[in-house]
């Protein structure tokens, strides 16, 4: 047997018939070693049990007690409903999403009760879902009625909201033709105020490279280059590490888009031909006009724009939905502007941040939470 021939090998003798004879005698004796070695080593007197789902469910329940006050609900279209238990948060692992990274997402931010710019990223998801070519098992309409009740049920008013949509469970293929439904996952994450603006954070240059157009423009689940770009801005004690595209001009952070402030009073925004295109980003390019009004921006520009341009600005900041701008102090070492917070960074921060908890009803969807009127 396969089996019983790799795992028992090593005791055979150098000329038994089954030995593997492409090796010398000597070099057979050192792998025989190593065989029993291995074995000796890995032999434990742990035995594994077969749990029954109830059995799961507790020891489940009792890994995520700390996980109730961050994780508020969940919809998932498998079971085709929302439970508020972390420890029945979970999908399939035969779902392409998992095993192939066969799925996109989006988040909306949740603030004072109300679903910030649900609609823009709902647009954005469709797009990305129709570049992976996954089917939404719902129209637009009910999938916007789902996440809205979603965060209802979790009575969560200051947060996240995110989703997801796979291809679907189905088995370990690579193919989608072999899912049985596509799936929606939604969940609902309890987050803390936003971040205090006078907190300038640093930067570096990205050495992991970014994804291809095709991908980076898509918000589909392969982040893994994005984590790995995020790692390597903390091992050297950065918040983010910028990515500059195959041209060399700047792209985005690894979940942020990024900005300038020109010595002439300009907002300058790399370009979104290359990257994703940031909803929070967009909709700063959509109010900053106001700024230009008041005389603190001389124009909004979205263009190209070189790391030698971008690090002779006096302000950069970073765009995203969880921050939502916040300044970037230093980028490789080098110090931006006088290492603080611009006044132009801190006038389009409140401006968004106003946008947010005061915006008109197209950006500001409110919540009907359970027991209110």
């Amino acid at each position: 047997m396969l089996r019983q021939g790799i795992y028992f090998g090593s005791l055979l003798a150098p000329n038994h018939p089954r030995r593997c004879s492409s090796l010398p005698p000597l070099l057979w004796r050192q792998r025989s070693s190593s065989i029993v070695a291995m074995v000796a080593t890995t032999d434990s007197s742990k035995i594994v049990p077969v749990l029954s789902i109830s059995e799961v469910t507790e020891r489940l329940k009792s890994h995520s007690h700390d996980a109730q006050k961050t994780y508020r609900a969940m919809y998932s279209s498998l079971i085709d409903g929302i439970t508020t238990d972390p420890a029945a948060m979970v999908i399939p692992m035969d779902d392409h999403m998992v095993h192939r990274g066969h799925g996109v997402f989006d988040t909306a931010t949740i603030a004072d009760g109300y679903l910030y710019e649900l609609d823009a990223h709902l647009d954005r998801f469709h797009k990305s879902a129709a570049a992976a070519k996954i089917q939404p098992p719902f129209d637009r309409a009910t999938m916007r009625e789902i996440l809205i009740q979603t965060v209802a049920s979790s009575g969560c008013k200051l947060g996240s909201l995110r989703y997801w949509l796979s291809a679907g469970p189905g088995g370990f293929g690579l193919s989608s033709s072999e899912c049985t439904m596509s799936t929606l996952y939604a969940v609902v994450l309890s987050l803390p105020a936003i971040p205090d603006p006078d907190m300038g954070v640093t930067v570096i240059t990205a050495s992991t490279p970014m994804k291809h157009p095709q991908f980076a423009t898509m918000k589909n689940v392969n982040y893994l280059p994005n984590a790995l770009s995020k790692l390597e801005a903390e091992s050297q004690g950065a918040f983010a590490a910028i990515w500059l595209d195959d041209e060399g001009f700047v792209a985005e952070g690894p979940n942020v888009n990024v900005a300038f402030i020109s010595k002439s009073r300009e907002l300058l925004v790399p370009e979104f031909d290359k990257i994703l295109s940031g909803c929070t980003a967009r909709r700063t390019v959509a109010l900053a006009p106001k700024l230009v009004e008041s005389g603190v921006l001389s124009a909004v520009k979205v263009t190209k724009i070189s790391p030698e341009q971008a690090k002779d600005c006096p302000e950069m900041m970073l765009i995203g939905s969880s921050l939502p701008i916040t300044p970037v102090v230093k980028w490789d070492g080098q110090v931006i502007g006088n290492g603080e917070a611009g006044p132009a960074t801190i006038a389009l921060r409140n401006l968004v941040v106003d946008d947010i908890l005061n915006g008109p009803s197209a950006v500001r969807i409110p919540v009907p939470y359970t027991g209110e009127a």
